[in-house]
This record gives C-alpha cells, structure tokens and sequence, in this order.
C-alpha cells in the first residue's frame, strides 16, 4: 500500500470534504490550483482571510496570491487566461480591453462605501489648510493632485469630488504614484490634494502632514471602487469558479463580522487585524484599529449603477473612446451559485 504524506492527507482531506457540494473536479480528488492577483491594500483582506483561515482549502483549492503594483496590469494576464482571476479596480483598461474582445468578467464586490466606510478620502496638505490657501475644494485649481495611477477607478473618485467643487481633471496636475508614497509626497510638499486610500491616509493624518477633507461616503455613497474579476477561461470553469466564490465569500462574512461603527470593532475585529498585520506592511495593530476600513457585501453582490457612473466618467475623459457597456463585462453566476450553497448573512454579534 502507498505510503500517503501529511500533505497529501490534507489535500485529500479538503478535497473530500469539497465533495459534499459537487462531484469530483478531477480523478483522485487532487486539489485544483488557482492563480489570483491582488494588489496587496487592505482592501485584499477576504482574500487574506480566506487563505489564513482555510476557506479556499476546505474547497479543494490550492489559491496562489500573486502581487501586482496596480490592478491595472492584471488585466493583460487575466485577458489571455495566465491568471485565473483578481481583485482590482475596474479601471479605463479592463473596458477598453473587453471593446477589443478580450473577456474579463466582473464578478462581485470586492471594496465598497457604504455609510460610514469611506477608506478613500480626499486629503489635503495641513500647511495649506493651516495658512488658509486652501478653505474649498475649489481653491485647489492648478496644484498637484495625487492619484496611484492614470485612469484608475481613483480617478472617478476624485472626479466626483472635482464635479462636486466646479471642477475637471483638466484644473489640477494630475500626479501619479501608490499610495504608501502619498505619506512622504504631503511630507515634501511635492503633493497639495489627493485621493488617498488607507491606511496611508490615517498614517498621513496621524503624522500631521495632511487633513482629512472629506470622505468619499460623504461625496460619492456605495461606489463600487473595486471588484473581483475572472478570466473567461476560469469562468467557463464553472465548478472550480464557484468553489473559488464559496471560499471567498466565507471571508467577506468573517470580514463583515471584525466591522462596527466605521471601525475594525466587531467581534471577528482581533483576529483580522492580526491577520493583516502578518499580511500586509503595516505592522502596527493600533493603525488598523484608528482607521476608516472599507465596505464589502456579504453576499457579493455589486453596484451596477456605479460601474455605470464610473465608465462614463472615463468616456467623457477620453479615457475610453470604444462603444463598450458594464453589461458586457459582468457574470454573477458564480456569486448565485455559491449563495445556494452558503445561504444568508447572519452577522456576529458576539
């Protein structure tokens, strides 16, 4: 008889306990790998979670989280299938992608902001609130706005606050870096304004180099800043793609349940923030616990209406030109089935 390793156990172990919920994927019950692309934010804690806490495994996955600078250049590799799925922003280049034919699929929320969960705030140098230089969104015509990158789901999210002061893309110069390098930018002064995710943004604030000027809640409610997003090639796969959602919707409701008042407070609250300190290059747990954390649905389920907002706000930039619509890209019906399989949300309480 073949001598079977611990490792193989445990695989054989996910595996079996996968089949309670569909057949077997492949002869043996091997488990299935999974390529995913994250951009390494705290926004990419289900995906944290759902590694830390086995969900994937207990699926019969073996998922690899692959970093990338910007969710931008995922889409290339999810276009020609080398990588299986991402959490990104649906940025200007997934839509002109997919006007060129190539199939990426949004799939279900990945960072959201609903009320009180605005982790994307526009920031604004302190000097230039303390000397009164700057006393209206308006009165930062013609400075330095930062952003991470061109065209980037942050772009609609600066713009609905431009719109909201007067304003275009065209009255500030536009500057370009991630943002764990906005810190140091509103330091220099080399940067006067600018979207600023956390938890860069609370890190800017603490240091007294930048001011909190409004939330994106506030000036832009529930915008769908980023998503999760499948190759065609691994949506066809439908069972290995909802086995992939059940994991990864296990680790939203976890996330859901560490989130109160605006704050990781909830119950879940300890163990995620000492899963994102293992995971992430912020190492300081009193970070996380100050912070503004994001919104993400316990059921997947995406904005549709902001996706909207936000492709238009690209064609009307001349970001993208093609006749291209949201419907195009999204495919929910991994979200449904694994709902089937996990039925509703009951949030902890304890």
């Amino acid at each position: 008889m073949k001598n079977v390793t611990r490792r193989e156990a445990v695989a054989g172990a996910a595996a079996t306990a996968a089949i309670t919920w569909f057949p077997p994927l492949v002869s043996g019950q091997e488990v299935v790998k999974v390529s995913c692309g994250i951009a390494n934010t705290i926004s990419d804690a289900p995906c944290f979670i759902a590694e830390e806490k086995g969900f994937w495994r207990e699926q019969g996955l073996d998922v690899s989280l692959i970093p990338f600078d910007s969710g931008a250049k995922m889409n290339g590799v999810l276009g020609t299938g080398q990588l299986d799925c991402a959490a990104a922003g649906p940025s200007a280049g997934l839509y002109n992608g997919v006007a060129r034919g190539i199939e990426i699929k949004i799939v279900a929320d990945k960072a959201s902001t609903p009320p009180g969960y605005g982790f994307s705030p526009i920031l604004v140098r302190k000097a230039l609130i303390d000397s009164g230089r700057v006393k209206t969104l308006r009165d930062i015509k013609g400075m330095n706005w930062a952003e991470p990158a061109q065209a980037s789901v942050s772009f609609c999210t600066s713009n609905a606050a431009w719109q909201k002061a007067g304003l275009t893309h065209k009255d500030v110069n536009e500057v370009f870096m991630g943002f764990p390098d906005h810190v140091l930018a509103y330091q220099n002064g080399s940067i006067d304004a600018g979207n600023t995710t956390e938890p860069a943004a609370t890190r800017a604030v603490q240091l007294g180099v930048a001011v909190r000027y409004w939330t994106n809640d506030q000036f832009y409610p529930n915008q769908q800043i980023a998503t999760v997003l499948y190759s065609k090639q691994f949506a066809d796969k439908k069972e290995v793609a909802t086995r992939w959602m059940v994991g990864y919707l296990k680790a939203v409701r976890f996330y859901n349940d560490a989130l109160k008042n605006g704050h990781y407070a909830g119950p879940a609250a300890p163990e995620l923030i000492a899963i994102l300190t293992k995971r992430t290059s912020v190492k300081n747990p009193e970070i996380y616990r100050a912070l503004t954390p994001n919104g993400c649905d316990p059921n997947g389920k995406l904005n549709i209406a902001s996706l909207k907002r936000d492709l238009q706000m690209f064609k009307d930039a001349g970001y993208v030109t093609a006749n291209v619509a949201v419907e195009q890209t999204i495919d929910t019906s991994s979200v449904e089935a694994a709902l089937k399989i996990l039925g509703p949300y009951k949030k902890r309480t304890a």
